[in-house]
């Protein structure tokens, strides 16, 4: 589900300490923020990391929450993790991001947006039955980079979400499953972190937004996430990312191999071609989800491995 700062100039490898979609610091290895950024990394108090399509992603997961769907704890890096990003648009930005908050949250963080900027573009479920209750808050939005950095750092501090300097060098959490199956099964490469393993699935197709082409890393990629759930089992959740006439063939896909439809949305306003979210849920032998999920990709326009 997901999720920048596009940036024009040439970036050098670094070693730099960054947050992790699970909430420590670990050491990696990346190229560098440019120096025309570090105002933007100062309004929001934490640092960013360079993705791809010159994107800048600040993540910002909810540690503080112990949610649970039907007695199976979620990790903040399997549908907690909330997140923006910036890209450069002319002579302003464009800001993207999701804001994972709780319903006490929800209308002071949109008022204090508004209040500096920042336009919010969705507001609404990812999961069904969890405990307790979040909803996610999208935002789209144009403007001064450092304005609507500050505006959302105002914002996330009227949450408690925790800051950067909460968080504490720690060794990653490992994952009991078997990635290598996954990886081969699903015909994509992954990544964990945080003890989840991730897949960003990007289309084939050019998509823009306000005539300006968005990457698949500034929150267009179908993402997928494995989190172990014990007993040798794996809980899925994500979000597939679809054309209109991939919407019905995907749901039943999933629903034909057990996976839940939790939401179908929108996340974006002004986007090309229209995008339609679909939200999935299951608890299951990681090899009968990976079937489900590989069928439903197989109905879909996406970009080769």
């Amino acid at each position: 589900m997901r999720s920048k700062l596009f940036l024009h100039a040439s970036c050098a490898a670094a070693v730099l300490f960054t947050l992790s979609i699970g909430g420590s610091l670990v050491a990696q290895t990346g190229p560098s923020i440019p120096a025309e950024w570090k105002q933007v990394e100062d309004a929001m108090g934490r640092p960013g990391q360079m993705q791809p399509g010159d994107v800048l992603k600040f993540s910002m997961p909810r540690r503080d929450l112990n949610v649970t769907v039907d007695g199976t704890a979620v990790q903040p890096g399997l549908a907690l993790g909330s997140w923006a990003a910036f890209k450069r648009a002319g002579g302003e930005a464009m800001v993207m991001g999701d804001l994972v908050l709780t319903e006490d949250e929800i209308n002071p963080v949109i008022a204090r947006l508004q209040a500096g900027g920042v336009t919010e573009s969705a507001l609404h479920n990812h999961l069904l039955r969890e405990s307790p209750r979040v909803m996610y808050l999208h935002i789209a939005s144009h403007g001064d980079a450092v304005k609507m950095a500050r505006a959302i750092h105002d914002a996330l501090a009227l949450t408690k979400t925790p800051t950067a300097a909460s968080g504490q060098p720690a060794a990653q959490a490992s994952f009991d499953l078997d990635q290598k199956a996954i990886q081969q099964m699903l015909g994509r490469s992954g990544k964990v972190n945080g003890g989840i393993l991730q897949f960003s699935i990007p289309r084939a197709e050019k998509i823009t937004d306000d005539d300006i082409e968005i990457p698949a890393s500034l929150g267009v990629a179908t993402g997928i996430n494995f989190q172990p759930a014990g007993n040798g089992r794996a809980a899925i959740t994500g979000d597939f990312v679809l054309i209109a006439n991939e919407v019905t063939p995907v749901i039943k896909a999933l629903r034909d191999n057990g996976i839940q439809v939790t939401a179908l949305h929108s996340h974006m306003l002004t986007e090309q071609p229209r995008l339609f979210f679909m939200h999935f849920w299951a608890v299951d032998d990681p090899a009968k989800l990976v079937h489900g999920l590989r069928a439903a990709l197989d109905h879909m326009n996406n970009a080769k491995p």
